[in-house]
Formats: structure tokens, sequence, C-alpha cells
């Protein structure tokens, strides 16, 4: 019987200490910390993965399939269980996710280095240039303007990026494999298309000098077409481009298509 007792002291001192680490690990002072953050973009329509050339049907009967899947992703910051906010260098802020560039999983990973270690509840980033960052010009904007230029993410007729560019075929009850073009984004600061998406965890992710959090985000292009407004090709939202009406309507579904589906602690 003592030694019955003697055992189970020993495993309530071992599970409190180990507790009593965990708890350290997760609260002591991080002053100085840096560590790495991953953001992996999934894209999906629906419940099914993404995957160029495939036939996708929509809900009012039209069916599309893309060759070009990309947007701008910039301001990326993330805020922790105090709540404050760590913002990525706004130099380095801005990526190209282009599918063409995805993993074998279908992931297109983003790598944030350096950031400030802490527990993180939050994360927030923008869909495609702000109006701050455009004002710069050429030499504020630095490389990503020409790797914007080789990516097609530019208007060729106007003064501007294109935040989202599917390229494809689309067909309906009455056409077949007619082309498909929905380029959103904004047009200097005449029409103003920038928006900004803010998702809570599901899980807070712990980044440290010795560990690499990672954000599975997954993209569901299907609500571009049917997000907050359900759009038809047939009504004139195969060709988006720089029209005044079009566009916004685009803006507002593809700021929905965004969702944490998971995260990794590693």
């Amino acid at each position: 019987m003592k030694l019955l007792k003697y055992t189970f002291a020993l495993l309530v001192c071992a599970i409190i200490t180990s507790c009593s680490s965990d708890d350290d690990s997760n609260n002591k002072d991080l002053t100085g910390q840096k560590g790495d953050l991953i953001l992996k973009f999934d894209n999906a329509v629906g419940d099914q993965d993404f995957i160029f050339g495939t036939t996708y049907n929509k809900s009012n009967d039209e069916s599309f399939q893309l060759t070009t899947l990309k947007y701008i992703v910039s301001n990326i910051r993330v805020k922790d269980n105090e709540g404050n906010e760590f913002m990525y260098p706004e130099e380095d802020n801005i990526f190209i996710v282009n599918e063409a560039d995805g993993n074998n999983a279908g992931e297109i990973w983003v790598v944030l280095t350096d950031v400030d270690a802490a527990n993180y509840t939050e994360i927030t980033f923008g869909l495609g240039v702000d109006q701050e960052r455009f004002a710069l010009g050429a030499e504020g904007q630095g490389d990503f303007l020409d790797l914007a230029s080789e990516e097609g993410m530019m208007w060729s007729w106007a003064s501007g990026y294109k935040f989202v560019r599917f390229d494809g075929t689309f067909s309906t009850a009455n056409v077949s494999d007619e082309p498909l073009n929905i380029h959103m984004g904004s047009v200097g600061a005449s029409l103003d298309n920038y928006r900004e998406i803010t998702m809570s965890l599901p899980n807070t992710i712990l980044v440290r000098e010795d560990k690499t959090p990672e954000i599975h985000i997954k993209a569901d292009i299907a609500k571009v077409f049917n997000g907050a407004s359900e759009i038809n090709f047939a009504d004139g939202y195969d060709q988006v481009h720089t029209d005044a009406n079009t566009t916004p309507v685009v803006a507002a579904n593809v700021q929905t298509m965004f969702e944490v589906h998971h995260v990794h602690n590693d």
C-alpha cells in the first residue's frame, strides 16, 4: 500500500511539473525573441480541391474551368492573446499567391520570418494593394512592381494592379467554352477595391525561436461567384476588368472566400 501511494504521489508530481513547464513555456518573458510563421494557402471549390482544367458547376447551372488562378495578399498582421498586434515589415509585406506555384498538396506557402514571439489568436491580411502603398509610386513599391508586371497582375491600359486574376472558360445553357477573365483590382485612386480579411484562429499559435507554427488558409473559389452576391456569367460577369459596377461586387465576394481551416504548432 505504501508503495502504491508513493507511486501515485510521484505520478501527480510529474503531471504538475509537466503542466507547470508548459505554462512557463507559454507565458515566459518573450521580449526580443523572434520566430517564423508559415501561411499555407489552399485553393478549393466548395469541398473539392482546385485543379486546373477541371470543370466546376455553379449553383445556377453555369460551369467554369480555369487555367490561371492568382491573387495578391498584403499587410499581413497577427494579434496576440493580449490584444497586441504584429505587422510584418511593410516593404516585404506583399505576395502573389499563384496556384501554379503550389506543392504536391496544392498549398502555396507564404513564409514570414522574424515575427515577434507571442501567443497569437487572430490574423488579418489585405486582398490587393492599398492606396497608401500605391501612392508610393514605382520607387516606393520596389521589386514587387516588376514581379507583378511579370505575373500579369497590372493593367496594360490603366494605372493600378489586378488583385485577382482568374482566366479560363465558362459554359451556360446557351454557350460552351467561352472566354472567362475575372480581373478585379483598383484603378489608381479613382476605383479602390482593396479589402481586408480578419479571421480568428481555431487554436492559439505559439511563435517561438524553436517553434514555426503553420496557419492553413482555405480559399473557396466558388464564393467568388456566389459569396456576398450571386453573379452570373450570362449577366456580364464573364469579363470583369475595370468596370466601376462589376468589380466592387467581385471584391465583396472575394472577401468571403477565405477561412482558417486549421493550425499547427510545430
